[in-house]
Order: C-alpha cells, then structure tokens, then sequence
C-alpha cells in the first residue's frame, strides 16, 4: 500500500484528518456490504444485548459483553431498533474478534477494530479519544471508509480543522455499581461554535484518516438513502498504555489483535 505524501502527511498533521478519495474499488465496496448484510441477517441478539450505543452520559453501555449495539433514530422507537431487519446498526468494537472480515489492506498498526455501518441517524460531536483513551495521548487513529456516497444529504461528516491539538476533557471511564459495570462520564466538553465545521462529503470508496482528538460530528440522515460506512481505530502499541479505565478492555479469551506482527 502507498505511504502518504509530505503534502498528505502535512494536511493531516495541520488538520487531524485527511481524505482519501478512491481507497476502495466499487466492486470492493460491495464485498464490504455483503458481508454485512450476511452478519445482520444472521445475528441473534440476545435481549440483555440490546440496547442502544451511545455518547451521551444519561445512555451509556453497560456490559463488556456486548456484541451488536445499536444506533439510535429519534424517530424510531427502541422496539424496532431491536429488529434485525430494520436496524441501522453499530457493529461493537467487540465484532470483528468474533467474526471474519473481509481483508482489504494490510496496516503497520498494531490494534484492534471496530466495525460500523451506519444511517447517520443522530447528530453526534464527539473525540475519539473521550472513549479510546491513551496515554500518552495522539495514538489513536479512526479509518473511516465511505461504501456509499456520503453527502450534505445524507449524513456525511463534518469536522473542526485544527481541534485535533487541545487534548481531552471528557472521558468515558468503567464505573462498577457492586459487581454490575458501567460507565460514566468525567470532566465536560466545551460547547464547539457550529460555524466551525467543516462538511467532508465524500464518494463511495473513499477512505478519511480521523485524529483521536480531532472534533467530529454527522448530522442526521433525513434523506431516502441509506449513508453505509465501515469504521475502525489503530493503535501504536509501541510506547502506548491503553487506559484502564476505558469501557472497552482486552481479555485472555479476545484480545487487541495485532495487525502485524
């Protein structure tokens, strides 16, 4: 696979994010779908699983062993959200150590992933690194790949160019209530000016290098066309401590993966 450029190199650097146009092939991008489409039609959501993934300090995830969260749509009830046929899911980041993926590139970093696919049916600002903390931090990378057109209309992203350099003041941390874990929120976001985003529409194929601090948000997909995306972060192990107090934590049975070795 290609390296970047000094130029790509240096929008990223300056931006904390980077378009890719053309990562993908069509035909790759259909694979990609397919495959979804199978793990969908065959999941059995058990129903302590299912609940809904969220960012928000009043519905956060409450159990380690959650393998299908989904994404909420305000115009939906949570009953048909739980149906498998008309969800607009959110792949946990525990999926793909459970089931094949298909392999499309090969990656220095060592890490572990988290498949999405998604409608775009909330408007979300988030930091990745809120919920994939580090120390130190900067190493943390979403690869963010378009497998259909993400435009205005239907949910693409937007971001805040430059944000990716103020660090973190919100975490999402484990919290135990007796034995039963959950999560919550420590420290607060600022409240980001609207006119700062910039939207990143993008064609099918392309690929977007997101910073873990970078600011990020989709507004909701009010359109008739579905905005479907495969999502994953990267971690530099090397030097890295993984916080232990993420929500998310290896075990001796699933693992961070390394991507090469």
């Amino acid at each position: 696979m290609a390296c970047l450029s000094p130029s790509q190199l240096q929008k990223f650097q300056e931006d904390g994010f980077l378009v890719l146009e053309g990562f993908l092939s069509a035909d790759e991008c259909v694979a990609m779908q397919q495959r979804i489409g199978e793990l969908v039609a065959d999941m059995d959501v058990p129903l302590h699983c299912r609940i809904e993934f969220s960012t928000q300090e009043e519905e956060q995830l409450r159990s380690q062993e959650i393998s299908w969260s989904l994404q909420r749509n305000p115009s939906i009830k949570l009953a048909t959200l739980c149906m498998p046929t008309t969800l607009s899911s959110d792949m946990s980041h525990t999926l793909p150590r459970y089931r094949p993926w298909p392999k499309v590139w090969a990656s220095r970093c060592p890490w572990w992933c988290r498949a999405c696919t998604s409608s775009s049916n909330l408007t979300l600002v988030v930091k990745d690194s809120t919920f994939l903390y580090t120390e130190p931090l900067g190493r943390v990378l979403g690869i963010w790949i378009a497998l259909e057109d993400a435009t205005l209309e239907n949910g693409c992203l937007w971001f805040i160019p430059g944000s990716h350099t103020g660090g973190v003041s919100r975490r999402m941390v484990r919290a135990f209530a007796g034995l039963k874990l959950n999560t919550r929120f420590l420290g607060s976001e600022p409240v980001w000016d609207d006119s700062l985003f910039v939207p990143t529409p993008v064609q099918r194929g392309a690929l977007i290098l997101i910073h873990g601090e970078v600011v990020h948000k989709s507004e909701q997909n009010l359109s008739d066309r579905s905005r479907h995306a495969y999502t994953f972060h990267l971690m530099e192990s090397l030097g890295t401590m993984w916080s232990p107090e993420n929500w998310l934590q290896p075990t001796a049975e699933l693992p961070f993966p390394p991507l090469y070795t």
